[in-house]
C-alpha cells in the first residue's frame, strides 16, 4: 500500500483503535499510523515520524478531544521506561481493550465468528503484582545504577520504586544496590565488556513473604564476596537464598550457565492457592499470583474433571497447572523441555503429597505421540505453551488422539487464534474462552480457551 503521508508531515486524526503493544492506531485514507500515548476516540493533531510499505509511525503534537479513559500515569518515569505501556489508560478501559483484541484477533486470524468471549478478569489493585525483579545494573558519572531501560535503547534509567513491582523488591533492590556501591563494585559495560555485576535480580514469595537475592555478574567471582553476602543476608527481612550467577557472553540474554546457592537454601517458597511451590533461581514462575490462581482455576473449571479422568500436561514446566489438575483428576502426565523445570515439578509433587502426576523432560510433540502409542489416552488434554503457539506435531496428535476436552491456556491471543482454527478443522469445537488480566499497565493479556471434540 502506497503511503498517503510523508514523514515529518503533520495530520489531524482520530484514533479508532490500540495496537498489541499499547499504540493508538489513526487512518490516513486507510492506512494505518501507529502514534505512543493516544487512545481510542481521541482526536489530535500527528507528525508522521517514518512510513513503511503498509503502515507508518507518528508522534502525537496536540490533543484536541481526550478519552474519558485517559489519565495521569501515576509513575514519574512512565514516560521514559519501556515496561509500561498504558498507565495512562484507566483500568476500566484497559479491561474493556484486552477483551476487544481478543475478540478481534478470534475473528481475524482464527476465522472463528460465534465463540463466547467473556468480558476479561481484572484485578481489584492493578499495582505491585509482580513477584520477581530483575534489572540491568550500570554506571553514570562513576555511580552504581539500577533500573529499567528506556523505551527502545540500552540506556538504563535508575529507579528507587517500580510501582508494578511487589514493594517488598523495590526495598530489596534498593539495599543491594547500596551495598554494591559501599564496596564499589564495578558495573558491567557492555561496549567495553569490562566490569562486574550485570543484573540484580529479586523473587518475593507472595504468600510466605521468602526473599531471594541473584546477583549475575560477567566474573567468575562476586568481588568483596564475603562482606556483601554477610551485609545482604543481614539486612534484609525474610531474606532464604542469595544465589551468584555467571555470564561473562557478549550478550542481552541475562542468565548464563553457571548457578551456585552463596548463602542459605537452593529456593524459597510460595503457594498458588493452596498448592505450595518450591522456586528456584532459574524456575520459571508465574509473577502474579494472585491472577495465576484466577487463570488456573478457569482451567481447571473448563477441565470439568469428576476424579475418574486422565490429564496429559504439555509444556508443564514446574508443575503448576499439573498440580492443580491432579488435585480432581484419576492421573495426571506432564511434559516439559527443561530437564531443570520437570526436576522442580517432581519436587514440588512430593511437597504437596500429589502421588497421582507424573513428569517426563521431553519436546510435547515427540512424548505425547509416543504415550498415546503405549496406550496413555488422554480424556482431558492441557496446553500452556510459550508466546509462539503449540508445535504443528502436537495439534496433530491432538486430532488424532481425540481427548474429549482440549483446556488451552494461552499469553498470546494471536497464536491461540491460529492454533484453535487447525483443531476446529480437525474436528473440536470451541466453546468459550475467559481473558485473564495477568499484566495490569501493560497490553499482555492471557486467556483459557475450553475446547469439545464435536
Amino acid at each position: 500500500m502506497h503511503a498517503p503521508v510523508q514523514k515529518n508531515e503533520y495530520c489531524d486524526v482520530g484514533f479508532e483503535d490500540l495496537t498489541h503493544d499499547g499504540n493508538g492506531v489513526a487512518k490516513v485514507e486507510g492506512y494505518p499510523i501507529f502514534v505512543p500515548n493516544s487512545l481510542p476516540g481521541e482526536k489530535g493533531k500527528i507528525k508522521i515520524v517514518k512510513t513503511g510499505k503498509g503502515y507508518g509511525f507518528g508522534r502525537l503534537m496536540e490533543l484536541y478531544e481526550e478519552s474519558r479513559h485517559r489519565q495521569e500515569p501515576p509513575c514519574p518515569i512512565y514516560k521514559e521506561c519501556g515496561g509500561c505501556q498504558i498507565q495512562h489508560y484507566s483500568y476500566e478501559g484497559q479491561l474493556a481493550a484486552k477483551t476487544k483484541h481478543v475478540r478481534d484477533v478470534m475473528t481475524r486470524i482464527g476465522k472463528l465468528e460465534n465463540v463466547k468471549i467473556h468480558e476479561t478478569l481484572g484485578m481489584t489493585d492493578p499495582w505491585h503484582y509482580r513477584n520477581k525483579a530483575q534489572v540491568p545494573v550500570g554506571e553514570r558519572n562513576g555511580e552504581l545504577i539500577a533500573g529499567f531501560y528506556q523505551k527502545r535503547s540500552h540506556e538504563i534509567i535508575d529507579m528507587d520504586a517500580c510501582i508494578i513491582q511487589d514493594q517488598k523488591n523495590d526495598e530489596v533492590i534498593q539495599v543491594v544496590k547500596d551495598i554494591l556501591k559501599k564496596y564499589s563494585v564495578r558495573a558491567y559495560d557492555e561496549h567495553k565488556h569490562s566490569g562486574a555485576i550485570r543484573h540484580i535480580m529479586t523473587r518475593i514469595g507472595h504468600k510466605t513473604g521468602e526473599v531471594m537475592v541473584v546477583l549475575v555478574t560477567r566474573t567468575k567471582e562476586l568481588p568483596h564476596q564475603n562482606k556483601i553476602i554477610e551485609e545482604i543476608a543481614g539486612s534484609i527481612k525474610g531474606i532464604k537464598s542469595i544465589v551468584h550467577n555467571v555470564n561473562s557472553k557478549r550478550t542481552n540474554v541475562i542468565f548464563g550457565k553457571d548457578t551456585k546457592v552463596l548463602w542459605g537454601e537452593e529456593v524459597i517458597y510460595d503457594y498458588i492457592g493452596d498448592v505450595k511451590f518450591a522456586i528456584s533461581a532459574r524456575s520459571f514462575y508465574q509473577v502474579n499470583p494472585a491472577q495465576t490462581k484466577v487463570l488456573y482455576e478457569q482451567a481447571l473449571e473448563y477441565a470439568g474433571l469428576s476424579g475418574e479422568e486422565t490429564v496429559i500436561d504439555a509444556y508443564c514446566g514446574i508443575g503448576t497447572i499439573s498440580l492443580f489438575l491432579a488435585q480432581k483428576a484419576k492421573k495426571v502426565f506432564g511434559v516439559e523441555i527443561v530437564p531443570e523445570a520437570i526436576e522442580d515439578a517432581k519436587r514440588n509433587a512430593e511437597l504437596n503429597e500429589i502421588a497421582n502426576a507424573e513428569f517426563e523432560a521431553g519436546e510435547a510433540e515427540v512424548v505425547i505421540p509416543r504415550w498415546y502409542k503405549e496406550g496413555n489416552k488422554a480424556d482431558v488434554l492441557v496446553v500452556d505453551p510459550p508466546r509462539k503457539g503449540c508445535d504443528e506435531a502436537l495439534l496433530q496428535t491432538i486430532i488424532d488422539m481425540k481427548p474429549k476436552k482440549v483446556v488451552y491456556v494461552s499469553c498470546n491471543p494471536a497464536t491461540l487464534a491460529r492454533d484453535l482454527r487447525v483443531l476446529e478443522d480437525g474436528g473440536y469445537k470451541t466453546a468459550e474462552i475467559q481473558p485473564v488480566d495477568m499484566f495490569p499497565q501493560t497490553m499482555h493479556v492471557e486467556a483459557v480457551a475450553k475446547i469439545e471434540l464435536v
